[in-house]
């Protein structure tokens, strides 16, 4: 099992924790990992887009002038797409672009993720988080104190003096157990999880 260094608030070790190797010391899959980030990006997409082919603008029945005799390239329609006012070629239309993903696939690319952020020692673990007041001051502090900038934050609970305080810092950004994403574990340099948050993650998945 990994063990870590658990940190106060103020950025000064207090002891250390075991890490659950069925969680945070798996065999890592780059494959699901990649598959994982593809399809959460492709689930945000919403698909809406949507462009006219020659056949749906409206206008354009008449041949705009005779077959021959006029000097000019022969024209059926003035809907056709090399006219202004046109349809489009092989316009876009509304699609899906979800992709799903098995459970057991999910469960093991959150792992992955999770075990290449011990195996980096980007991973800190902290006692707890708690803030007596909405402050974005107090966070900025705290994350000071640990030498991180661009973070993930995880938390067992919905804590909204925490989540607040967080919420204007640019480059932090706050999750819950059960909202932890693959895309955004990569995506943070640092993941700083609590004590009861590490304890969560590993009664969810192990």
């Amino acid at each position: 099992m990994a063990n870590v260094s658990v940190y106060n608030m103020e950025g000064k070790e207090v002891g250390t924790m075991e890490l659950n190797d069925a969680v945070f010391g798996v065999e890592v899959n780059e494959h699901l990992v990649h598959l994982a980030v593809v399809a959460q990006l492709a689930n945000k997409r919403q698909g809406t887009q949507k462009a006219k082919t020659r056949s749906e603008v409206s206008g354009g029945g008449r041949k705009p002038w005779r077959q021959k005799g006029t000097g000019h390239a022969r024209q059926g329609s003035t809907r056709a797409p090399q006219w202004t006012g046109g349809g489009v070629v092989f316009a876009p239309t509304p699609r899906d672009y979800s992709i799903r993903l098995n459970k057991k696939e999910k469960r093991a690319a959150l792992k992955s993720a999770l075990t290449s952020r011990v195996n980096d020692n980007k991973f800190v673990v902290v006692d707890e988080l708690k803030f007596e007041e909405i402050k974005t001051k107090n966070f900025k502090n705290v994350m000071n104190n640990l030498n991180v900038s661009k973070a993930l934050v995880v938390l067992a609970e919905n804590d909204q003096n925490v989540v607040l305080s967080a919420r204007n810092i640019p480059e932090v950004r706050t999750s819950l157990v059960n909202t932890l994403s693959v895309y955004d574990i990569l995506k943070y340099n640092t993941v700083v999880a609590t004590k009861a948050a590490v304890a969560s993650i590993e009664e969810v998945y192990a």
